[in-house]
């Protein structure tokens, strides 16, 4: 047998296997939340290597059929993904309304959803964020980096960068709890009206940092989404770096067809 038969003959078990939990999955065999049969099981299942079983579990992972905590395993997607709608979730009405973007998200697809403030206080700004903010590299920014989950399952972690003389001046800025609206709200409170929000959005593997705050498997795929939020006089009062878990969001953007 030559070596590409024998990558042919890997490739075609791998997914054998990943079609076999398919359909498990898909006729109700493997219900919501349950776990998928471990490595082991798998390997002495059918008679393959550890490789070709990891292989297959990735291949459910990329078609959002189940999902894999650090230290726990993978199990069957018991939610479907967050529907990111860029075009509305940053509406003025959503804020006046109290609500803050990623908490109606979460509840519009049906989860549970919480925030972890994990640190508000200056900051030396980085040298992206500085760019972007107009400020000198290791100028003092407050930053606001929150971890937040779905059904008690950490999906996204996110810092906002804010100018120091914006944000000296209001203190709800530097609360846990800003208040309905969130941060946003704040700001168009203190003068500062939003006008535009432009995004960059990279796809890539996780950190070693990132997969363990988001208890993702090692060379799991994050979605790395920078966002300048700007005003009506054309300055950016917040850069919001953020980054998600791959399989928890699909995100939906809408442009006009004009020139």
């Amino acid at each position: 047998m030559t070596g590409s038969d024998v990558t042919s003959s890997a490739k075609a078990k791998y997914l054998q296997i990943a079609d076999d939990l398919t359909a498990q999955i898909r006729s109700g065999m493997l219900a919501a939340g349950d776990p998928v049969p471990s490595e082991t099981t798998l390997m002495e299942r059918y008679g393959v290597a550890s490789g070709t079983v990891r292989k297959a579990v990735a291949e459910l992972r990329a078609t959002q059929l189940i999902e894999t905590h650090h230290g726990r395993g993978s199990f069957v997607r018991s939610r479907p993904p967050v529907q990111r709608k860029s075009s509305d979730r940053f509406r003025r009405i959503h804020r006046t309304a109290g609500k803050a973007a990623y908490l109606a998200e979460a509840e519009q697809s049906g989860g549970k959803p919480s925030v972890a403030v994990l640190f508000i206080g200056p900051a030396e700004a980085p040298e992206e964020i500085a760019e972007r903010l107009g400020v000198s590299v290791g100028s003092q920014v407050l930053a606001r980096k929150r971890r937040y989950f779905r059904e008690g399952v950490a999906t996204e972690e996110a810092t906002s960068y804010l100018p120091w003389d914006i944000a000296k001046d209001i203190p709800e800025l530097f609360a846990e709890n800003p208040g309905g609206g969130g941060i946003y709200a704040r700001l168009e409170e203190n003068g500062h009206t939003l006008a535009e929000f432009s995004e960059t959005v990279r796809a890539r593997l996780a950190t070693k940092a990132e997969a363990s705050a988001l208890s993702l498997s090692p060379g799991s795929p994050v979605v790395h989404l920078v966002r300048n939020a700007g005003t009506t006089s054309g300055r950016i009062v917040e850069v919001c770096d953020t980054i998600m878990a791959a399989d928890q969001f699909v995100l939906e953007y809408r442009f006009p067809a004009e020139d």
